[in-house]
């Protein structure tokens, strides 16, 4: 049974519950244990998941928030950058799923992640056990 930790920018609190429900959900099926870390937004999610790996006590990582556009470039700093840093990580060698939502609207988050609908939280779950799983294939 492996430990897998969720990283989670709070900001849209509703949001972020049916990430997490999806997320714990996957993993729970997969027969592996999962914590929730809070951090303040998606930027500082790389950040806390490479100081987390520090400690050697998790095999993978789920990474969820969500960045809705707004009227101002701040999204696409924010959603390009998240997506890098966790990117880089996971080339490194860390086993990640990225379920950041960036969307248009609230509507389309609400879709995303609902766990009875798309699933996005459950999805990047999935994402990160494949990872998990072929870096116990090749190491």
């Amino acid at each position: 049974m492996a430990k897998f930790l969720i990283v989670e920018a709070r900001f849209y609190d509703h949001l972020n519950d049916q990430l997490i429900a999806g997320a714990k959900a996957a993993l729970k099926a997969a027969g592996h244990k999962s914590e929730v870390l809070t951090v303040p937004g998606a930027l500082e999610i790389p950040a806390a998941i490479a100081l987390a790996d520090q400690s050697g006590d998790y095999e993978g990582y789920i990474a969820i928030g969500v960045v809705i556009r707004g009227e101002t470039y701040h999204f696409e700093i924010v959603a390009g950058e998240s997506a890098r840093g966790i990117m880089a990580l996971t080339i490194d060698g860390l086993a990640i799923g990225n379920g950041i939502l960036t969307v248009e609207d609230e509507a389309q988050a609400l879709v995303r992640a609902d766990p009875a609908q798309k699933d996005k939280g459950g999805e990047a779950a999935k994402a990160a056990l494949a990872l998990y799983a072929l870096k116990e294939r090749f190491s």
